[in-house]
């Protein structure tokens, strides 16, 4: 089973992009709310896919920022990460760190969403 990690979504949208992922693609999703607590279960298993939301639910942080450390980190680099948001200019600016093109959560189950996807988890 593909493993995805997720930074920083709130509860709701952890079980909505769970559910999706799970149903789509069979992949199991583990929560982390903050960067520390992400890099702690990358010590593990490494996940087929790191999703990392614009703004941390716990306190508001910069997405942006995981987004940044997660691609230049020798040891995470390897790991396709996409940003959540439904902001352009956000995604645009995560592709430019290394990250893959990603998805707001106003596009889940949208057949582009999926095929973006797709491209790691099957």
């Amino acid at each position: 089973m593909k493993r995805v990690l997720s930074i920083g979504q709130c509860g709701f949208d952890h079980g909505q992009l769970s559910a999706l992922l799970r149903r789509e693609f069979g992949a199991e999703t583990v929560a982390a709310a903050t960067l520390p607590q992400a890099e702690r279960l990358l010590e593990g298993e490494r996940p087929a896919l790191i999703l990392v939301n614009r703004k941390l639910d716990i306190d508001g942080g910069d997405g942006m920022e995981i987004v940044r450390r997660l691609c230049a980190d020798e040891k995470t680099s390897g790991i396709p990460v996409m940003l959540v948001t439904n902001y352009p200019e956000y995604q645009a600016e995560a592709g430019t760190l290394g990250a893959k093109p990603g998805f707001g959560k106003s596009e889940l189950g949208r057949p582009e969403t999926l095929d973006k996807l797709r491209a790691y988890l099957q």
